[in-house]
């Protein structure tokens, strides 16, 4: 019975390891060897007793809960070199026995507050060489306690979850090399007491916070556990905030100065303790003194320059600092924005620029100008709106009694975009601080507001809408009496005007427009000059062939006293003299001679004319003499 037994175990452990892997029954350990298989998933057939499972070069795309469930005996699990994008939350719930994770070289681009829940024992967890850009604050919460080995480097990441690392009090190893980390907040490892190496190798850090953990340095009588800092491959800014770690005293590392210009390139711990120094704040430009209108927005603007770069302050002018609320807003860069301003705000405010080498001031003084209000030249109930402004502005005048004959403001010179306001000097009698003008239109109900100074007496109103009817008061402003009154104002007078209407644009004429005209004029010239020219030369060949006619009589005979008529003597008919030749500047070919269109158009209306000249004068003499006589046309 015994060699049937022995193959049913064979068989039932052959069943429980999947087709493609290989497994090893080592003592009471079951390791399960899946690596260069080719998955595509976990197989599902593992057996759930597995101690170390191996799936490392394979195409696994995707973790999830039932790829590891009641694998509670797990101890070491190896996914790295896979392509791993996802890990779905509670994907290892069930490895309450992991000690070691190996998840690097996948494609994974951030972790979840619930990817890594559940191992909370794992001892060593690796995600270098990933693509990851953002690990979740609670990502580590599982095993925070127990992890001793944490390697993220070769990543994306400019944050880490700097508390959860911070709470890992076994942390032995934490490589953050090769990723974009350009911070370290002040005291993010004090906690870490067994940490012995720390790798912060090509980063982007410019400077590093003075922390304790550093202080430990290399004196193994000091600390049981010496730290191994490696922070080369960054741009660190060599000024006095690292002073404290050249002190440190390691000539034996390679880590280089990138800035300032006079320290670029030289050996970090070759640069003398006074070198690194900095520069005390110092304000560049700051606002001086603004003013505004009650209920608008007001800027305060402050610019430091400094080495390392200052931090800015505003103190208010209760001497409280200015911080972020819903109605003040205060910058980074130095600028202080108040969203609605009121009668409170006003007042001196100080810039403060602090950096380790001092600190620069500045003050800015804010006047918050009180908008008319009841009894003080407005129409009762607040404020004037956008279409009462002219109704409450006439009804002050006629209270205080201030309308006269000629009008206190003038808008003159109106065009559809602007207007002249002029006013009167003298006016009121207390002491103008400036003056304000308020407008409003028929197209757009917006109530605008200008500030004058007192010393103007004129204001060019811009920008006016084309056809459009004003309404228009000028007010006088006042200082205030005492620090608590508010700005007095005056009605001055009021004025209603209209923009003349928008006037259509004339456009010169277009360079291709004028070439064109010009074109066709010349060529009308030139035509018409040739149709002159062509019965000129028809005019004139029609009288040539009209006055040169001659007759000639081929016959002639002579009367006798009864004798016989003497034999006529034959002449030999006379050729024409030979005509001579004329130039001309085009050739037409062998045509007989030298003619241009004209001249043959001409000649041809010429020889028309002779031969009907011709056979009249032929038949005339034949009926006069009754002999046969012959006319002869000749033709020049």
């Amino acid at each position: 019975m015994a060699p049937p037994l022995l193959l049913l175990l064979l068989a039932s452990g052959a069943a429980a390891c999947p087709l493609p892997c290989v497994c090893q029954n080592l003592s009471e350990s079951l390791s399960t060897l899946c690596a260069h298989r080719g998955l595509l998933f976990v197989p599902p057939n593992v057996d759930r007793r597995t101690v170390e499972l191996r799936l490392a070069d394979n195409f696994i795309q995707a973790l999830g809960p039932p790829d590891f469930r009641n694998m509670t005996g797990l101890v070491d699990l190896t996914l790295s070199r896979n392509a791993i994008t996802r890990i779905g939350a509670r994907a290892f719930g069930d490895l309450e026995s992991l000690r070691s994770l190996h998840l690097d070289g996948n494609r994974l681009v951030e972790l979840g507050t619930g990817s890594l829940r559940g191992p909370v024992n794992l001892q060593h967890l690796i995600l270098s060489g990933n693509q990851l850009g953002r690990i979740a604050a609670g990502a580590f919460d599982d095993f925070l306690d127990s992890l001793e080995d944490l390697d993220l480097s070769y990543n994306n990441l400019r944050q880490v979850p700097w508390a959860g690392i911070g709470a890992m009090p076994a942390l032995h190893t934490l490589n953050l090399d090769h990723n974009l980390i350009d911070a370290l907040p002040p005291g993010a490892f004090a906690q870490l007491g067994q940490l012995s190496r720390l790798d912060l190798t090509s980063n982007r850090l410019a400077t590093l916070a003075p922390d304790p953990l550093f202080s430990r340095g290399r004196d193994s009588e000091a600390s049981p556990a010496p730290l191994v800092l490696s922070f080369s491959g960054n741009p660190l800014h060599c000024n006095c905030e690292l002073l404290w770690l050249r002190r440190l005293a390691r000539p034996d590392d390679l880590e280089t100065c990138a800035s300032p210009p006079g320290l670029a390139g030289r050996y970090f711990w070759a640069v003398p303790e006074g070198e690194f120094s900095c520069e005390p704040p110092l304000i560049a430009r700051h606002t001086q003194r603004l003013w505004v209108l009650e209920g608008q927005r007001a800027t305060l603007r402050c610019r430091a320059l400094g080495d390392p770069s200052p931090t800015m302050h505003w103190v208010g002018p209760d001497d409280r600092l200015v911080g972020n609320s819903s109605r003040a807003r205060a910058f980074p860069n130095g600028t202080l924005e108040i969203g609605v301003t009121g009668s409170g705000d006003a007042g001196d405010y100080t810039c403060i620029a602090t950096n380790p080498a001092g600190e620069a001031t500045a003050h800015v003084e804010l006047r918050v100008l009180a908008l008319p209000h009841s009894g003080n030249g407005s129409a009762e109930g607040g404020r004037p709106g956008p279409s009462d402004i002219a109704a409450s502005a006439r009804t002050a005048a006629e209270d205080e009694g201030t309308l006269e004959s000629e009008p206190a403001v003038q808008v003159t010179e109106v065009t559809a975009t602007s207007g002249l306001v002029s006013w009167g000097p003298g006016r009121p009698a207390d002491p103008v601080w400036m003056f304000q003008i308020q407008y409003n239109s028929s197209e757009d109900e917006t109530l605008i507001y200008r500030i004058v100074p007192a010393s103007s007496h004129h204001f060019l109103l811009k920008h006016l809408i084309p056809g459009a009817d004003y309404d228009l008061c000028l007010l006088a402003l006042s200082p205030a009496a005492g620090p608590s009154d508010l700005t007095t104002t005056k009605l001055l007078g009021c004025a209603h005007f209209s923009t003349l209407p928008a006037m259509p644009l004339c456009h010169t004429p277009q360079a291709h427009m004028l070439g064109g005209t010009l074109t066709v004029a010349v060529g009308g010239v030139l035509v018409a000059a040739l149709l002159v020219f062509t019965v000129a030369l028809l005019v004139r060949g029609r009288g040539a062939g009209n006055g040169r006619l001659p007759l000639k009589l081929s016959h002639v005979q002579s009367q006798t006293n009864g004798g016989p008529s003497p034999t006529p003597k034959t002449h030999p008919p006379r050729s024409p003299p030979p005509r001579p030749q004329r130039s001309c500047s085009l050739d037409l070919g062998d045509t007989g001679g030298c003619y241009g269109y004209a001249r043959r158009l001409g000649g041809a209306w010429a020889r028309r004319s002779h031969s009907v000249h011709g056979g009249l004068l032929g038949a005339g003499c034949q009926g006069a003499g009754g002999s046969a006589e012959r006319l002869e046309e000749s033709v020049v």
